[in-house]
């Protein structure tokens, strides 16, 4: 099966799973996003991890609903 590239996420993070390692790692290096994440941001990274979001999407939505 052959995936069309999406050029809003990068080359590594073209396939839910690519999507959800990156998550991962992001995770690693910022703890934070993991430990002190509400179920929206769960909800977020989920969107993300499926597609439907880019990761700047995400932040900006983080951001819109701590101010």
């Amino acid at each position: 099966m052959f995936m069309t590239y999406d050029p809003r996420f990068g080359p590594d993070a073209q396939t839910p799973q690519q999507r959800a390692y990156v998550l991962t790692q992001l995770q690693a290096v910022y703890p934070r996003l993991k430990t002190k994440a509400t179920a929206y941001a769960h909800h977020l990274y989920a969107r993300y991890v499926a597609g439907e979001l880019t990761w700047p999407d995400v932040r900006q939505a983080l951001d819109l609903a701590a101010s």
